[in-house]
């Protein structure tokens, strides 16, 4: 993707953002309740947890953009894929920006909303039976909305270079989650069935 492709998206990329994080923090909002089930807060903290530690255990930084490459995602969408949508943007979202925050701060609230809106894409469409299908579909929009969220943030706060680094290093991260962390999270819900289901 070049300078002039992405200068033809400018307008697109603050809306983008904003939309993201309206669909986020509404649908959180909506089932605030649910977060009142002992289960669910204490899987919900348990996958945060466990998104924190994958995120951090390999971090590449990239210098035009202030971020870094990392496989969080794996995570996020494994947790996504087994316990649903409110887990899944829960530990997405709260997990991911607790390591911003150790090292990239600036980056924190940013994360909370795209890798939040990841899982929660995620565990949408991998609510119910195990379906391969839509769970291939679920960890592909939500791989997207990832790639295309921290592109979007990237060029308005670093210009095309930032963009373009963002792109390569962001479609990495979600190939990896959509083949390890979907594929993963696929057999493991079908072999324990709905023992493993919240939402």
């Amino acid at each position: 993707m070049d300078e002039a492709t992405l200068q033809a998206y400018v307008p697109y990329f603050k809306a983008i953002v904003v939309i993201i994080a309206i669909v986020y923090f509404g649908y959180i909002f909506l089932n605030k309740e649910k977060f009142k089930v002992a289960r669910t807060v204490a899987i919900s903290a348990v996958a945060a947890a466990l998104v924190t530690a994958m995120t951090m255990v390999i971090r590449i930084p990239i210098p035009a953009s202030q971020g870094y490459l990392n496989f969080g995602d794996i995570m996020i969408m494994l947790v996504a894929v087994l316990f649903g949508p409110l887990v899944g943007g829960f530990a997405g979202g709260v997990g991911s920006a607790i390591a911003d925050l150790i090292g990239y701060p600036s980056w924190a609230l940013f994360t909370l909303i795209i890798k939040g809106s990841e899982g929660l894409v995620v565990g949408y469409f991998s609510k119910g039976e195990p379906n391969y299908s839509k769970i291939l579909i679920g960890t592909v929009l939500g791989g997207f909305i990832m790639v295309l969220g921290y592109v979007s943030v990237s060029y308005v706060l670093y210009g095309p270079a930032g963009a373009i680094s963002e792109l390569y290093n962001d479609t990495v991260q979600a190939v990896s989650g959509i083949v390890i962390g979907g594929g993963l999270g696929y057999i493991l819900k079908k072999r324990l069935g709905s023992s493993v289901s919240l939402l």
